[in-house]
């Protein structure tokens, strides 16, 4: 066997156990965005319809602040069992791929980097220790007039995910 393939062959493995270290690191990561969007209802209406919205999702009204017309509501966002378990065995398949480099080059290494998947469990725990947390979505709602008609403008902060199914559900196009 060619004594060089060996040796990158284990250091493109280690990259990718770093990127995985990274990978597993980042799913708990906070992704606030501020998002404007244009809904052609009403601002009472629509006032309701997101705290509807809000309510269905556990959420609760954390803080009103009138004089600058904006909302603020909290939830816990429970972390996924499916996540959870995604990531265990993602980092068991990269234990066990370093492993089996790691025995090609240094045999007599094998069984305590093979025995490191026993840790693997610890990247679910990880995960679910620190995505379950307490979520705030901030929202602010101005009326617009034109000559035709009137809108409302939202400036929303929140997570990403939840703002995209806020669009969603109750249809409101993003604004400029």
């Amino acid at each position: 066997m060619d004594t060089a393939i060996l040796p990158s062959t284990f250091l493109l493995t280690l990259l990718l156990s770093i990127g995985l270290f990274f990978f597993i690191r980042a799913s708990t990561k906070d992704r606030i965005q501020t998002v404007q969007l244009v809904s052609e209802q009403d601002e009472a209406v629509l006032m309701s319809q997101l705290k509807e919205y809000f309510r269905s999702r556990s959420y609760r009204v954390a803080e009103v602040d009138r004089e600058q017309n904006k909302v603020t509501f909290e939830g816990f966002v429970s972390p996924s069992w499916f996540l959870a378990i995604f990531l265990t065995l993602l980092a068991a398949t990269g234990i066990v791929c370093l492993s089996l480099v790691v025995y090609l080059l240094f045999p007599n290494l094998s069984v305590p980097v093979l025995a490191l998947v026993l840790l693997s469990p610890l990247s679910g725990l990880f995960y679910w220790k620190k995505s379950g947390r307490l979520e705030k979505v901030s929202l602010k709602v101005e009326t617009t007039q034109s000559k035709q008609t009137s809108s409302s403008k939202i400036t929303v902060v929140g997570h990403r995910d939840e703002l995209g199914e806020l669009q969603k559900t109750l249809q409101i196009k993003a604004g400029e």
